[in-house]
Formats: structure tokens, sequence, C-alpha cells
């Protein structure tokens, strides 16, 4: 392989239990890759593309990856769930593409790389050897350790299993910093695009084995980044226009900074560190528009209530509104808790959500909760039997019955991935209880909807939403806020990105709500779209007394009800 000079990097999208890079999120690996490569050689030329861009044209796309002299595939969606944002890479993808393209030195990294490759759940995952005589070098340590080691010595003497082993991660937080600039190049910057932050690496709980499904704690020992180091990658992603920000590429945010986290199984939380890292990052990028976290043990709020309640505190007093607390509950059955080493009891569970959603109810400027509980299920575990499935049910029905507002429930089957315990049993367990699955998601989905009512009720406006795309067959323009789980809104007219609009909730499904855009024209649109918002009787005067010249006379006519859903300069959306 000569000199590196001209590098392309695909990324293939990942969804990891600490690490998210759907888009419109970009996630940490491009970022650190390319940040190793020009810190080697500032004049390297790298260029990057999604794996949907190279879809719209496959024969282009291998094409143009021959004229490279290394390409660097990104993959690994090992938590599979339904994406609006993009597609992760198939198996067949990668299987199919890259024995077609022969110039570049090619190599697969991500945790496709490292852990198997499996974008679906209750199977088990295809291992990299499937894809291995595609690729001349499969990463199975850190991607941005081998990639320096590839452009700094060659790949005689480059090793696929290196690792960063410094404590503070020095070095991976200065390949984040020089590699920020990759952003620019991503299809959705300069509009709603996501940044992924890193602030440890691995989980505390690898000391007693971790969860049986996770791979997390197969990073081993934690090693964490200092708080000025993720500041200043903060300000360069800010500088090359990044506005949106999420620390999600963690185990478990409350415990960032404890003196304890590579010692102890359950470190205290440290509130005075979390302060000083959100605050940095507030005076970092001043102008940012979101600010979300994802991942928290619930594990540590109920063994450390009073720093947990200092720490969540914290977040909601720096963050933007609309935020998630993802929680691993993965099920209300104790013994299979015990059997899997999972991290709390249904009680513990319980406890951690209503202290989450007592301090973050609160409607934010956005028209969402600042902070509240998202909960994760993962069904196929070591010990389920039927009444494990009775047990989930009736957890949900208990958080409904305290009236605990809950973002989001998420139902997951085992993704089973070689290196955890879970691998010795395979989608055995899962298999026997299919038609139990099905019930429970049905459950799920019910009681899903009802909790959206309560959160975003009919006549809700959520601000600065994100139009993502517009769906020809089913005529519905479908729609986002920026930041976690942000909730999916369905637009019954066309309208296409880039377009920032407020709109008005008028019902739900159990996934998405349905809204129209804010103010509304009421000489252009629809009257069945009207009727939506401010009812049949006063969308038939609108009717007969439209067009309205201005909004004064929209008043006159209609009264102050409406100010704010009409507009003579408002919406124009027309039922496709």
């Amino acid at each position: 392989m000569p000199r590196v000079q001209r590098v392309l990097i695909l990324d293939g999208y990942t969804d990891e239990p600490a690490g998210f890079g759907v888009p419109p999120y970009i996630d940490v690996y491009p970022r650190y890759i390319a940040g190793a490569l020009w810190s080697i050689d500032k004049t390297i030329i790298i260029h990057y593309m999604t794996v949907d861009e190279a879809r719209k044209d496959v024969q282009k796309f291998i094409e143009r990856a021959n004229t490279y002299d290394l390409l660097v595939v990104i993959a690994g969606a090992v938590v599979p769930g339904r994406y609006i944002g993009g597609k992760p890479i198939t198996l067949n993808e990668l299987q199919s593409w890259f024995r077609l393209i022969n110039k570049p030195f090619k190599v697969l990294a991500g945790a496709a790389a490292r852990w198997g490759i499996g974008n679906i759940g209750g199977t088990v995952a295809a291992l990299p050897k499937l894809v291995r005589q595609n690729f001349d070098v499969i990463v199975t340590g850190e991607p941005e350790a081998y990639i320096y080691e590839l452009a700094r010595y060659g790949p005689e003497k480059a090793n696929p299993w290196a690792i960063i082993e410094e404590d503070d991660l020095s070095t991976v937080s200065k390949f984040s910093i020089i590699g920020a600039k990759i952003v620019e190049q991503h299809p959705n910057h300069g509009y709603n695009l996501v940044a992924e932050i890193e602030t440890y690496r691995g989980c505390p709980r690898w000391i007693s084995g971790g969860c049986s499904f996770c791979v997390t704690k197969l990073y081993g020992r934690p090693r964490q980044r200092r708080v000025q180091d993720i500041v200043r990658e903060v300000e360069a992603l800010y500088k090359s226009g990044v506005r949106h920000f999420r620390i999600g590429r963690q185990a478990d945010i409350l415990v960032y900074g404890s003196k304890e986290l590579d010692q102890k199984e359950w470190p205290r939380p440290d509130p005075l560190k979390l302060e000083q890292l959100f605050y940095g990052i507030r005076l970092a990028a001043p102008g940012l528009l979101t600010l979300h976290i994802d991942n928290v043990n619930a594990g540590t709020i109920v063994r450390y209530e009073k720093e947990s309640i200092r720490a969540l505190k914290v977040i909601i007093k720096y963050h933007t509104p609309g935020d998630v607390a993802a929680l691993g509950i993965e099920t209300a059955d104790p013994r299979v808790v015990k059997l899997n080493n999972l991290k709390t009891f249904p009680e513990e569970s319980l406890k951690a959500i209503e202290i989450i959603s007592r301090l973050g109810s609160r409607r934010g400027y956005n028209g969402l909760p600042e902070l509240l509980p998202g909960i994760n299920f993962v069904l196929g575990l070591v010990g389920e039997t039927p009444t494990t499935y009775k047990l989930n049910e009736d957890f949900i029905k208990e958080i409904y019955r305290r009236r605990i507002p809950v973002r989001r429930i998420n139902v997951r089957k085992v993704l089973v991935l070689p290196g955890t315990q879970m691998y010795r049993y395979g989608t055995s367990i899962l298999d026997k209880h299919r038609k139990l699955v099905k019930k429970f998601e049905k459950t799920v989905l019910e009681y899903s909807k009802i909790f959206l009512q309560q959160i975003v009720p009919r006549g809700s406006i959520l601000k600065y939403v994100y139009i993502e795309h517009y769906d020809e067959k089913l005529g519905i323009t479908f729609a986002r806020q920026a930041g976690s789980y942000p909730v999916v809104v369905e637009i019954p007219c066309r309208m296409h990105p880039p377009k920032i609009v407020n709109v008005y909730v008028y019902s739900h499904s159990a996934r998405s709500v349905r809204g129209v855009p804010v103010p509304l024209n009421p000489n252009t649109t629809s009257l069945t779209i009207i009727s939506r918002i401010v009812g049949e009787s006063t969308a038939q005067r609108i009717a007969l007394l439209r067009p309205f010249r201005s909004d004064h006379d929209l008043e006159k006519v209609l009264g102050s009800s409406t100010k704010g859903l009409l507009s003579t300069k408002g919406h124009t959306c027309k039922v496709s």
C-alpha cells in the first residue's frame, strides 16, 4: 500500500448500547478516524459519505471508491431499531459491494467488525468472517487506534487489535478535535445534524460481568475523558457548524466524573463534575439548539438517590427540553434480572422512573417536558417464562396506574452477539415465546399511545420541528425535533426539507403524533386541514368568508381564539 493521500470514509451507521450514528446523528467513529489521519498528515484528502448516499447509485459509488488509496467502512447496528433518517448497511451490501472495489486498501471498522453483523433483533449476529474476503483488514480493536498506526507505520505494522490505553483517552480527545470538521460533509450538516459525544468508554459493571446480552462491558475497565477535552471537542464541532449535541456515548451519564468509575461496580455520582461538564459545553457552544443525554442507570439512582437527584438537576439546569433518560430496565421479572445480572429489580426500577419524572416533567419552551424516562425492554433473555411477559405487562400498567409520565417504551428482541453470555443460548428462549412476544408488543403499543397523549395532548404546539422527508405513497410528511428519541410528527401535506416549523398536534398513534404546521394560511389551506385545528363549524365560516386580506380582518371575524393558528402569512397545507 502506498502512502495514504486520498481516503473515503463510508458511514454505514452504528447503533450500540452506548452510541448512535443513524442520521440525523453522526457517531464518533468517522470523526475520530479523520482526526487520526489528519494528526499524521494535514494534507491527506478525506471524503465522507453515508451509505444512503451510496445507495442512490451503487455503480457510481463503486467507481468512485476505486479512485482512493484507503476506504474505511463503518458498520454496526447491534441494538437494532426502526429508523426514519437512514438505513444501516446490510450484510448483503457488505458482501456484494466491496468485492467489486479493488484499488483502495479496504478496512471494516465499528461494532460489526468487533462484535458481529446483525440489523434485526431476535437473531444471532453474523460473524465478521462472512465478509472477511472483501476487506484487507477487519478492525477488532479501536478503529482510531488502528487507523493511526496504519497511517504512521503502514499496513504491515499496524495492529487490528490496537486500543488506546490511556486512562484519560487524551489521544482520542486529540483526534476528536482535529477530526471535527469532517461533519461539514454530512448531508444533514447545517440543518438537524446531531453530534454524539463520548464521555467515557466501557461500563462500570464490567467488574461483575455486566448484563448478559450487552457488549459495552467488553471494552474492559472504564476509561473516562477529561472535562476540558470534551468541552474542546464540542467547541471544535460548534465552529464546524454543529448546533445539536447529545452526551450519549456512555453506559450511565450520572457517573461521569466519578473517582470510583473504574473501581466499583456501582460508582457514586459526582454532581460537581457533571456541572463542570455541562457548564463548559454551554460556554463552548453558546448558540447550541439541542443538548441532550442518553443512558441513565436506574441502579445508580436507587443506590445513590441524593447524589443522583443532584446530578439530574444539573442536567435539567443546562440541557434543552424534550430530553430523555433512557433506562435499561430490560425486564420486570426478578428471576430474569438475577439470571442475567441486570441492573434493578422491578420496585427499584419504578422508584427510578418516578424520581426522573418528578424532577423533569415541567414543560419546556419547545412544547415537551424537560426530562422524562424512556424504558427499554429486551425479550429473549435467560430464564424467561410465560410469567415474565405477564410481569412485564403488569409493570407497564402500574406505571400508568401511578400516573407517571414516560416518554417512550422500547421493546427489542435480543440480538445475540459473540462474547456475551447470551451467545450460548442463541434465540432458543425467544423462539419458545413468539406468540407472547407479539401479545406484549401489542400491549406496549396500546400504552405507548396513552403515554404520548398525556405528554403531548391534542392542542399542544411543538416548536422547532425539522421536516425530514415526504412519503409519496402515504401522502405524509415526516418531521421531528432534534434530540434524543424525538417525537415523530406525521403531517398530512407535502413539505420538503430544509424547513423548520411549529406544529399543532391534533391526534396520536402509538409511536407518533399527527399535526399541521402553524400558523396556517386560511386562504390557501384545504378546509379539511383547517377543520382539524379549529373544528368543522369554524372551518365552514372560513369557507364562506375567505379570502381574508389581513390578520386584522381574520381576527375581526373569528376573534382571538385562532390567534397563532391561522395567519394570512402562514403555511399552505393541502391534502395530498
